[in-house]
């Protein structure tokens, strides 16, 4: 977490905006933690829709109000997306630490509509909802929303840690997918459904970002340049904006080429037919699962370490009990994903 001397001033932040469309790219993300704890969010939207971006933002609601929704929709933001952990207080409270959390949700879900946007909901997926979905899809449409993800975790970060606590049955996700696909089959022209399967339940890992520094540069509240939000845990001396251009760390930083194309890969990676389409799977979970980043993603079934995730998965099925503590992260600030065009 960065301090409040460490974090990017305005002007700087607008710098990076500008240098990063000067470079070609096209979509700007407020993301974070929360963005909504910047209180000059309004002036980089400014900045962000003269410039041309398309922008959006990604807020648990906690924090906005109707009036900063509007002085948003005034800025020119584009597109706003509400984080539900649950359909219930009680589940939603366990989650985020707020018992007061939920109904701010759903009041700004309400206020993001009414302002003219259209109502794009994001539920986080794991155990203790999971079995929710019947009734998250309820909500959405009593919601009025547009479009939902139903985006189950990714075990990074906060979640690996917590993952013994969340990671849901084989059974239980794939109940949650049937619900969700009887939904679209019942309303074709409802709201749109995009359910994200985890990627431990897959047998090839997900062509991450795209590709290492390919299409996405996250930079973070005190200037880090990253190829995504979670690329900082891992052991590379990260350029920051302060020093280098983005031009620079686009194309000539080390830590951006490190695991750009094929020169990096090991086996079974180097020789495998599908390395095009999935460029080996994510860095970051290869690194927290088996403490090295160049290693083949773990839940490749080829890789040597697939083990790590089929002891995960087993321990999953086997466990049904939803109680635990929790181990909650602390709230950083606001970062910008920044999409190349």
């Amino acid at each position: 977490m960065a301090g409040a001397g460490a974090e990017l001033s305005t002007d700087e932040w607008i710098e990076v905006l500008r240098q990063s469309r000067a470079l070609g790219a096209a979509q700007l993300g407020f993301s974070g933690g929360e963005p909504l704890v910047r209180q000059d969010l309004e002036t980089l939207v400014q900045e962000a829709r003269q410039l041309g971006f398309y922008s959006n933002l990604i807020t648990s609601g906690v924090g906005l109000n109707t009036e900063r929704v509007n002085r948003l929709r005034e800025a020119g933001l584009d597109h706003i997306q509400i984080s539900f952990q649950a359909t219930e207080s009680d589940v939603s409270a366990l989650l985020s630490g707020s018992a007061k959390a939920f109904d701010q949700k759903l009041a700004m879900a309400r206020a993001v509509k009414a302002a003219g946007y259209p109502m794009v909901l994001n539920f986080v997926l794991h155990r203790h909802n999971i079995d929710q979905v019947d009734r998250i899809l309820e909500l959405s449409e009593a919601l009025g929303a547009d479009y939902v993800e139903l985006a189950n975790a990714q075990y990074h970060g906060w979640a690996l840690l917590n993952r013994d606590q969340l990671m849901p049955s084989r059974a239980q996700l794939e109940r949650a997918e049937q619900v969700t696909n009887d939904y679209r089959a019942k309303n074709p022209d409802g709201m749109r459904l995009f359910f994200v399967i985890p990627d431990y339940f897959e047998d090839r890992p997900k062509p991450c970002m795209n590709g290492w520094a390919s299409m996405f540069l996250a930079v973070a509240p005190d200037g880090r340049a990253l190829p995504c939000h979670s690329a900082g845990e891992l052991p590379l001396d990260f350029p920051n904006v302060r020093t280098h251009t983005i031009e620079d760390i686009w194309y000539r930083s080390e830590a951006f080429n490190h695991f750009r194309g094929n020169d990096w890969m090991r086996e079974p990676c180097r020789s495998c037919p599908e390395k095009e389409k999935d460029f080996g799977g994510c860095r970051c979970q290869a690194f927290a699962l088996t403490g090295d980043a160049a290693n083949a993603d773990p839940i490749c079934t080829k890789s040597p370490h697939r083990d790590v995730i089929d002891a995960a998965l087993t321990a999953a099925n086997c466990h049904n009990s939803t109680t635990g503590q929790l181990i909650y992260r602390t709230m950083s600030e606001s970062s910008a994903l920044i999409a190349k065009g």
